[in-house]
């Protein structure tokens, strides 16, 4: 595998939260560069302003984390700890209802007050501060620096969906899908295994991002570890991943055989057919 290389969580927290200054604005001008808010997004089932609802959302969850301006949470999440891709589907649902008329209102500028507001409300903060996010599950607290990936994730991730349905630009740089990968994956990987497809599982993979970071994913008995420049150890199978179609894979918004065909995904090591079960096991809502 190679030495670890290591990284530095502050100047990386810092490089995540300079990406996502940078998204805000942009998803913000594409979000009122669509001509139609009602016309289907890339997103299945969901209209562009349905997807820009979700946005809202987001920001304001996370925001709330901090602020305590939303109180509503007994009216959105679901009761008891259910599985992660169920809880999170019901949890997006409501939300879109309760943040649509907001959507239709003001296209792209709530987002951009509220993703602006998160980065205002949490500067200077170290990246191990923590997060509640009850969304996630009753108990469940992120690092700021996690939150922050996956900010910058749903930023970059439901830019393409908006882009894809009303046919304009939107372009996932491999810088930005290397800060969500190291930043996010580490901590939502875990949380996102589909326990059931997991117990009787034991697979070592080795996962090498073109550029970094790399992540040691191993699934043993309904759980998964993701450690981040692990020591060297046997793995299963190795893939080697252009960062932006791993982001994308990872979001189901790109189809794994699509990324081989192109390139971006190749497996090698003891096992390399068990790559496609890394798509399996992690579930996506």
């Amino acid at each position: 595998m190679g030495a670890a290389t290591g990284f530095d969580p502050v100047v990386e927290h810092e490089r995540t939260r300079a990406a996502l200054r940078a998204a805000v604005p942009r998803l913000a001008g594409l979000l009122r560069d669509v001509p139609d808010g009602g016309a289907p997004s890339g997103l299945r089932g969901w209209a562009v302003r349905d997807v820009e609802a979700h946005l809202c959302a987001v920001y304001l969850a996370y925001c709330s984390a901090f602020t305590g301006e939303f109180d509503g949470w007994d009216d959105v999440l679901p009761p008891g700890d259910g599985p992660f891709v169920e809880r999170i589907t019901a949890v997006n649902a409501k939300a879109v209802g309760i943040f649509a008329e907001e959507a239709r209102a003001r296209p792209g500028a709530a987002v951009a007050e509220r993703g602006e507001g998160f980065l205002r409300i949490t500067e200077g903060l170290a990246p191990d501060t923590p997060v509640p996010t009850p969304w996630y599950g009753g108990s469940v607290v992120l690092t700021l620096a996690a939150a922050t990936g996956l900010m910058l994730s749903e930023t970059l991730v439901h830019g393409l969906d908006v882009a894809r349905g009303a046919r304009l630009p939107w372009r996932i740089g491999p810088d930005e899908a290397r800060l969500v990968i190291g930043q996010a994956f580490p901590t939502m990987m875990p949380l996102a295994l589909d326990v059931e497809k997991a117990r009787r599982a034991r697979v070592a993979f080795d996962v090498a991002v073109k550029g970094g970071p790399r992540l040691a994913v191993v699934v043993e008995d309904g759980a998964a570890t993701v450690t981040r420049d692990a020591p060297p150890r046997a793995y299963d199978c190795r893939i080697t991943a252009a960062p932006t179609a791993f982001l994308l894979i990872g979001f189901r918004r790109v189809p794994l055989w699509r990324a081989v065909a192109r390139g971006g995904i190749r497996a090698g090591g003891r096992r390399p057919w068990l790559a496609t079960r890394l798509t399996d096991l992690i579930a996506s809502p």
